[in-house]
């Protein structure tokens, strides 16, 4: 074993930095090994090297230091020890001379000056002691041991090696994998034309990597994954390509061949940020916000503790036929390293049927679901349930169909001056829904038209919110209306997430509250 002392402790772990040889020593390992290797798979390469290193710099400074001091051994002035039981001191002896103890027999003190000027006696002669098999720090030492330092710091470590690669020119990352540059295997504009023509019959793709290789006929005497990863690099870096697959899948697509919602938000989905004062906001109304769930609100990721969550559609997303990637719904979906846009299965509970979905990682939403919500019947305020699939790459989706009936239903008209209006009505209802979210729309047609004059219009938000709250006023006798049913009438003219509802609900007088957050609107304080 090696006696180690404190010049590879916790803090070092706590304080580590990418260091120039690290690269150094990286580079060379994923020569040696030939392969790209992951994030994790480097850090674990290099923690090993860094205690081989800081041991043989230990080893070192231990075997140039002088003679180790045992207290059995017999020295002479002038001769320099080093004391591992003082994490190595180093001093040199100043006298000998002989020891008086009955209990121990014969044996001499040596008088030892330590470089800073100290002096100190030890035993000399001793057969008898403790300190003639020297302390040690086992090679299980929490410092030494790699999976304890990946356990507790592996996380941290990946963080900065990726940092650190990411603006290191010399080394390229696809799909987690890293791999340096100049080692790759070269190809050429020949082969990526190929690969489009490929892709093209296929639809768009997705397809592997290893499909492509082989319908191209890319075949060199290297090693099958490094030519993959040299393909996948040349695809990226060609922007007619698109890496589509979840993490730790390559799949490509023709970008020009993805649906157009996939690669620009659907007009209803675009947010035209409000400023709002987020200290305005009561502890109620943080929670109904936390309750809403809304992909624009500012929230934490969730614990991804639960399988299947819970959807009540606004009609932005039932218009667009998109889902919200939301704080509790986004551990359910597939994610990537990299890839933007994410390409998988959507797949219906109820019969089994398979389609494909998108998700779209920056704007943080789902589409595909269009057509599917037009065959189940969907309106806004149903609500859709997603659960994982029983594959990777698949997300299954459902709702709680119901024989369809008649219900009155909060419904959304556009009146003769252009504006929307509420009544309530019987519509057919072919889904479970919330009670204050749902919201009918005979003609589909005019709400769209109500959207565009809104766009060349843009009244401002603060008038949007006083006519909705009035027409929804109309409908109960006591003319008050909950945040939530104001939050999704409004979301029927303009995408916006209840937070700066809620600041501009707390901030006017002429909003007033009433208890459990229902509003009401007082004309004799609205200017």
């Amino acid at each position: 074993m090696v006696m180690v002392n404190s010049v590879i402790g916790e803090d070092y772990w706590e304080d580590f930095e990418v260091q120039e040889a690290d690269i150094e020593f990286l580079y060379t390992y994923l020569l040696e090994q030939e392969v790209p290797q992951t994030t994790r798979e480097l850090v674990t390469a290099l923690v090993g090297e860094r205690v081989r290193r800081e041991i043989e710099m230990l080893q070192e400074q231990r075997s140039s230091g002088g003679v180790t001091y045992l207290p059995k051994e017999r020295y002479e002035p002038d001769q320099t020890l080093v004391f591992p039981a003082l994490n190595w001191r180093r001093g040199k002896v100043l006298s000998v001379r002989p020891g008086h103890n009955p209990d121990l027999g014969a044996f001499e003190v040596i008088q030892v000056e330590f470089e800073n000027g100290e002096t100190r006696e030890f035993a000399a002669g001793l057969e008898n002691h403790a300190l003639n098999q020297p302390r040690e720090l086992a090679d299980e030492s929490e410092a030494l041991d790699p999976a304890t330092v990946l356990e507790a710091y592996g996380d941290v470590l990946c963080e900065q090696l990726d940092e650190a690669l990411r603006n290191n020119q010399g080394f390229v990352r696809i799909a987690g994998k890293w791999f340096p540059r100049s080692l790759l295997v070269d190809i050429n504009i020949g082969h990526l034309n190929l690969a489009e023509a490929v892709l093209d019959m296929a639809g768009g793709g997705p397809l592997p990597t290893s499909e492509l290789i082989k319908q191209i006929g890319l075949n060199m005497d290297v090693d099958p994954r490094l030519v993959e990863f040299s393909l996948d690099l040349a695809l990226q870096e060609d922007g007619r390509f698109d890496e589509v697959g979840p993490a730790g899948d390559v799949l490509w697509f023709l970008q020009r061949l993805e649906p157009e919602e996939a690669l620009e938000p659907p007009v209803y989905l675009r947010y035209s940020g409000v400023e709002y004062d987020r200290s305005l906001l009561t502890p109620e109304m943080l929670e109904l916000e936390r309750l809403l769930d809304d992909e624009l609100s500012p929230l934490p990721d969730r614990e991804p503790d639960q399988d299947e969550a819970q959807i009540p559609l606004i009609f932005p997303h039932w218009r667009s036929g998109t889902l919200p990637l939301s704080s509790k719904v986004r551990h359910l979906f597939p994610t990537a390293y990299e890839a933007p846009r994410i390409r998988f299965i959507l797949v219906d509970g109820d019969s089994g049927e398979e389609f494909p979905g998108w998700v779209v990682r920056e704007k943080r939403y789902v589409t595909g679901l269009k057509e599917w919500y037009e065959a189940r019947g969907l309106m806004p305020g149903s609500i859709v349930k997603v659960r994982r699939g029983n594959k990777p790459g698949q997300v299954i989706i459902d709702t709680d169909s119901r024989r369809s009936a008649r219900e009155w239903i909060r419904t959304v008209l556009v009146g003769s001056d252009g504006g929307i209006v509420f009544a309530m009505l019987k519509q057919i209802v072919n889904a479970t829904y919330d009670e204050r979210m749902a919201i009918a729309v005979p003609d589909v047609n005019a709400i769209d038209q109500v959207w565009t004059q809104m766009q060349k219009e843009r009244p401002p938000f603060e008038r949007v919110v006083v006519n909705t709250l009035r027409e929804l006023a109309k409908l109960t006798p006591q003319s008050h209306v909950h945040a939530t049913e104001l939050y999704a009438a409004v979301n029927m003219v303009r995408r916006v997430p209840p937070g700066p509802l809620l600041a501009l609900l707390a901030e006017r007088p002429w909003f007033v509250h009433v208890g459990d957050l229902h509003f009401r609107f007082n004309d004799s304080e609205y200017p």
